[in-house]
Parts: structure tokens; C-alpha cells; sequence
């Protein structure tokens, strides 16, 4: 389970008035030419002139072409360019429950509920769209659920295809009829090379809970029917036809969360067959793919390094690029030109903030220049250890300001997932900024189970939650305070969803962390099974049900040890999150003051798997620094 780690404006955190804003860019798209680019930009500060608006570049030196900014309220999102060169567009207006998709300003069509991910026919002439018409709720289970009153289960929201004709008049709302059958929840498509129809992700019933057992089929784009290509014994995502229309490729892994991509390249026929993977062995994972008519293209974690390859299947891939950063952009990390020659991405570093990068593949230049000023408020380096069989990544940030000769207190920070990573970003206003600030060192661990060492790592931690991956970050830490200045009295731990589940359990297994903060955390897997709203995801890594095989839920659960936790502890979740319950929070804290460790358990209201609500972000943060503060500053 991935936990969203927010962005907050540091002036309602104390000691933290002076940060500077960051301008950011989010949804970039490159022409097929690779001449234009488009991403849509927008500072919190309102003293610049950009704020949530769509602005076109030139590649060559990053100068504006034009802005876009069709609604002063609106969301703007989805951005993707036509065979010829046009924009596209998402526009949402929350307040009218719209979201509008426009092609250079002209509206195409209105849907009445959520959309995302258009995408031009081969030839132009029609965009397809991801719809959720009358949605109940945001799209994704971190969103906040909807309250479970009156009867529970019987209907779900719906997200499917739909296709527009350019060459006709706006769609309207009330007429919007989609192609994919009503029955089926598609998550990701692409157009077969024809234009006849799609290849897809898809599963029956639920959307939030199905993922982890979708197919990946083809659906006809004027009938909806669904003929399935494969069904994997893994997790799938990005699903691209080949420029033929013979073979589709995929990522498929072990993932525990939709949009949280990693694996191996696999192919298979489009007419169907078995799947095949393309990357065995492979000690890098893959991020994002496309496939293009100069061949395959994709991202890929390798350690410490981000990086842009190319894929051939008879000989591997090949590093085009790579840094120690992250990558975004569109709904990858990278964006290609149709011949592959020219790419663009959204690059930042924990020093660095967000900049563009575009220009020939083997060596993007940075064309934009907003953050330029802003300061470095950590000092980053990545340290490598090997434990149990394995080597491990992490990341070490120390407070800019440190003395290097003066002992200091750390934060474990342990990601969400497991199947996930601690990947450089930024910084500045929120998230671990705070903390830094207040002068801790912090520790980013990449145990067995994460991502950026290939499939083998990711799905080392299986029926073994909290065993090797914990042994691997109390090494991990070891390694930390060889180099670093820490003084091993003073250790915290933090982490939010599976990191919350780590540390619960931590808690009960060791008395090296002298303070814990748990964000929307598992104790008890057995009660979790039954009462959360994706239970698919677990099997993967349990190997059965709950029902099947308790004893492995019962043998991984903090709460069958919780005689032995010490640690005061803090405790946070959303009210309305359904992909770990309250209830979880709630048995642990309950636990704690029987036993009298000192605890405190906070239930934010409206919130999901993820504090979003900026009061409650700022009251979070304030309640985060105060806990450590009290147990680990002298």
C-alpha cells in the first residue's frame, strides 16, 4: 500500500516562515516531433505570473510559445499532443462536477463525473477517453471512501472507455454514451495501430479491489466487445501494441499498489497466447514504457540511479540517460518523439527542485530555469549496504546546516508499499522538510521488497513481512552511523501505510527506536483481511486468503506481540480510507494504553489513505515534530 506523502506550506509549520516557493510542472507532453512541449505549470507564490496554466514551449531553448488557461477555477490535466501536432486537454471545474476535454481550446466534449488519460487515434480524427460518469468518489483506493451506510457492496463507480469524432459537434454531458461494456473497470488502454480497438487492463466488479487480478484484453472501439489477450500470473501496467499491431509488451511484477509500477518487460501475442518476459534477472525495475515505431522505450530504477532505456527484444535493454533523481512526466517518467530521437521529463533531486529536461536521448539539456535560486535545505548521499544475501539502497539526508562533528538524532523513514521505493524529490515546503529543519538527520531505506534491484529483491519480503526487510534497515542504519554523526540513543521511526505497518511491528520487535510515528498502519492482518476495501492485494504476497491460511496473518501481525512493544508511540489516519481502515489505528492505540506505553492517536476527518486537508496536514506535521522533540531532543 502506497501512503501519499504531501507537500504543505512550511509558514504553518514552526521555524519554517522563510521557504521559498517551488514552481511547478506537472502532466508534460512532447509533440510527436519533438519540436513542442506542453506541461501544465503553477506556484503557490502570487507574486508570479504563471498560476494553473498550460504553457507551450520550444524545445530548442525552452522559450514560451503560448498559455493556456481556459479556466481561472479548473483543473488542468491529461495534456497529449495529435499525430499533427494539436493539443489536447482535461479541464475540470470541481464545483460543477465537469470535466471538460478540449482540443486547442475548442471543447470536444463534457463529462458529468471524473476523466483522465485521452489519447489520439492513430490517424487523429478521434480522441478516446477514461470516464467515470457520476463518480461517488476520486478515482484510486487512497481517495476517501465513501461512507459504508445502508446496504454495502452493490454498486461501484465504473470507469470506462469512451471515444469522441473530432469531426462532430461537442459531446454533451447527458448524451455521452461510452464503448467499453458497463460491467468491466478499465485502468489503463492504448489504440491498436488500425484504430479498430484497444489493448487494455481491465477486471470485473470493483475497481479499487480488482487490480491485482486484472486481465489484459482487447476491446473493439465501435462494438466494446472484450476478447482477453492473457491473463498474468502477475501485476500488469502500461499496456502498448507494437507498431505492427502483432505484440503487446507490458510491465509485469509483484505490486502492491496501482500506480506504483515496477517489473520486467513481457510480451505477448495480440491475437493471445502465454507471456513471455523479456527481462529475466534483470537487477534494475521498470517504471513507465511506451512503444514507439522507433521501438521500445522505457524508464528504470537501477539503486540509486533513474534511468532511460531503450528495449530491444533480442538484445536487452540499453541506458540512453540516467542520474541519481526521479523522472516524471504525462503518465510515465519519460515522453518520447515518434522516432524516439528527442525526450523530455520533469527532473529533480533532493537538492534540486523541478526542472524541465529536453533534447536529444542521450543528453537532455535543462530548458527551464524557475527554481534555479532555491536552496539545498539537505546535503543527499546514497549508501549501500549488504545484509542477509542481499545489497540494499538507501538515502541519507542530512540537515544543511549540520556539524559534521556533532552528534544528532535520526528519523527512519520507511516507504509505503512494500513494492515501492525512497526516490530523490525536492526538499522544500512539506513532506520531510520539517523534520530536516528541526535537525534531523533522516535515513530513506530501500529494503528487500522495494524496488531498484529487479524482480528477484521485490519479492523477497513475500510471506515474510517485517522479517528480512526489517533486519535489512537495522543494518541499514548501522551503515548510516559509520558514516554520519548519529547518535544511536536518539533514533525515531516513521513511515505511512506499509511503512505504518513496519512501524508497528518494529515496535515489537526491537527497542532500538526511542520514538515511532505510525500513518494509517496494519496491526493486525487477520482483522485487517475482512474489513478493508482491497483485499486482492494481499494474496500476491501471502500466497492464500486469510481465511485459506490464518496462521501466516496471524505470525506477521503486530498485534500478536504487542506484549513486547516499549516505544511510545504516535498514531495518525483518515477517516474515510479504505485501504486501511481506522479500526486498524484503533486496535493498536488500544493495545498501547493497556499496556501502558505512551501513545497518541489522531483520526483526521474526511481523509483517505493520505492526509491531504491542508489544516490537517500543518496539525499532522505540528503533532509529528512535537512527538519526536519530546523523545529525542536533550
Amino acid at each position: 500500500m502506497r501512503y501519499l506523502m504531501l507537500t504543505l506550506p512550511l509558514a504553518l509549520v514552526a521555524g519554517a516562515a522563510h521557504a521559498q516557493s517551488v514552481h511547478q510542472y506537472s502532466a508534460l507532453a512532447l509533440s510527436p516531433k519533438g519540436d513542442t512541449l506542453a506541461a501544465v505549470e503553477q506556484s503557490d507564490d502570487p507574486g508570479r505570473p504563471i498560476k494553473g496554466a498550460i504553457v507551450v514551449r520550444s524545445v530548442t531553448d525552452g522559450h514560451i510559445l503560448r498559455r493556456i488557461e481556459p479556466c481561472a477555477s479548473c483543473t488542468l490535466s491529461g495534456l497529449t499532443f495529435s499525430p499533427t501536432g494539436t493539443l489536447a486537454y482535461l479541464s475540470r471545474d470541481r464545483s460543477a462536477g465537469t470535466v471538460a476535454l478540449l482540443q486547442d481550446g475548442r471543447t470536444v466534449a463534457t463529462v458529468r463525473g471524473i476523466a483522465q488519460t485521452p489519447r489520439f487515434s492513430p490517424d487523429g480524427k478521434r480522441i478516446a477517453l477514461l470516464v467515470t460518469i457520476g463518480a461517488a468518489k476520486e478515482s484510486g483506493a487512497v481517495q476517501a471512501g465513501v461512507r459504508q451506510i445502508g446496504e454495502i457492496g452493490e454498486t461501484t463507480d465504473e470507469q470506462r472507455i469512451a471515444v469522441f469524432d473530432l469531426a462532430t459537434g461537442p459531446a454533451a454531458a447527458a448524451a455521452l454514451k461510452p464503448v467499453s461494456p458497463a460491467d468491466r473497470y478499465v485502468y489503463e488502454y492504448d489504440w491498436t495501430p488500425d484504430g479498430r480497438g484497444f489493448v487494455a487492463t481491465t477486471a470485473l466488479g470493483n475497481g479499487d479491489n480488482n487490480w491485482w487480478v486484472a486481465t489484459l484484453d482487447a476491446i473493439d472501439a465501435t462494438t466494446g466487445a472484450v476478447r482477453q489477450i492473457a491473463k498474468p500470473a502477475t501485476q500488469l501496467n502500461f499496456p502498448r501494441i507494437s507498431p505492427d499491431g502483432k505484440t503487446v509488451a507490458y510491465i509485469g511484477g509483484l505490486m502492491s499498489d496501482f500506480g506504483s509500477v515496477g517489473g520486467d518487460i513481457w510480451t505477448v501475442p495480440f491475437a493471445g497466447g502465454a507471456p513471455v518476459n523479456r527481462t529475466p534477472g534483470s537487477k534494475q525495475t521498470i517504471t513507465s514504457m511506451d512503444w514507439l515505431p522507433a521501438g521500445i522505450r522505457a524508464t528504470s530504477l537501477a539503486g540509486a540511479e533513474a534511468r532511460a532505456v531503450s528495449f530491444d527484444p533480442a538484445k536487452g535493454a540499453a541506458n540512453l540517460w540516467s542520474r541519481p533523481a526521479s523522472f516524471t512526466a504525462g503518465d510515465g517518467r519519460m515522453v518520447y518523439s515518434a522516432d524516439g530521437r528527442v525526450m523530455a521529463g520533469v527532473i529533480q533531486d533532493f537538492e534540486h527542485a523541478p526542472a524541465i529536461y529536453a533534447g536529444p536521448v542521450a543528453a537532455p539539456r535543462q530548458l527551464t530555469r524557475d527554481n534555479d535560486s532555491l536552496p539545498a535545505m539537505v546535503r543527499a548521499r546514497s549508501v549501500t549496504w549488504t545484509n542477509g544475501g542481499f545489497t540494499s539502497q538507501g538515502w541519507l539526508l542530512a540537515p544543511a546546516k549540520a556539524d559534521p562533528a556533532t552528534k544528532a538524532p535520526m528519523v527512519v523513514v520507511v516507504h509505503g508499499g512494500p513494492s515501492a521505493a525512497n526516490t530523490p524529490s525536492y526538499v522544500s515546503r512539506g513532506g520531510l522538510a520539517p523534520l530536516s529543519a528541526a535537525g534531523y538527520y533522516l535515513f530513506l531505506p530501500n529494503p528487500r521488497g522495494s524496488y531498484g534491484q529487479g524482480e528477484a529483491f521485490t519479492a523477497a519480503n513475500k510471506r515474510d513481512f517485517g522479517g528480512g526487510d526489517l533486519k535489512d534497515i537495522l543494518a541499514g542504519v548501522d551503515a548510516v552511523e559509520r558514516v554520519a554523526p548519529i547518535d544511536d540513543a536518539r533514533l525515531g521511526l516513521t513511515g505511512g501505510s506499509y511503512g505504518g505497518f513496519m512501524a508497528m511491528w518494529t515496535n515489537t520487535q526491537t527497542n532500538r527506536f526511542k520514538a515511532i510515528v505510525s500513518g494509517a498502519g496494519l496491526s493486525n492482518w487477520i482483522s485487517y483481511y475482512g474489513t478493508n476495501g482491497i483485499d486482492q492485494w494481499m494474496i500476491p504476497f501471502f500466497g492464500h486468503s486469510m481465511y485459506e491460511d490464518p496462521a501466516i496473518y496471524a505470525k506477521l501481525s503486530p498485534i500478536t506481540y504487542i506484549a513486547k512493544a516499549k516505544t511510545p508511540t504516535f498514531l495518525y489516519v483518515g477517516e474515510r480510507d479504505i485501504e486501511v481502515p481506522p479500526t486498524q489505528s484503533i486496535e493498536y492505540w488500544h493495545a498501547l494504553k493497556a499496556l501502558g506505553v505512551p501513545t497518541s492517536l489522531v483520526i483526521y476527518p474526511e481523509e483517505g489513505h493520505g492526509i491531504r486537508d491542508p489544516k490537517n496536514a500543518a496539525d499532522l506535521q505540528t503533532r509529528t515534530i512535537a512527538w519526536f522533540d519530546r523523545y529525542l531532543k536533550r
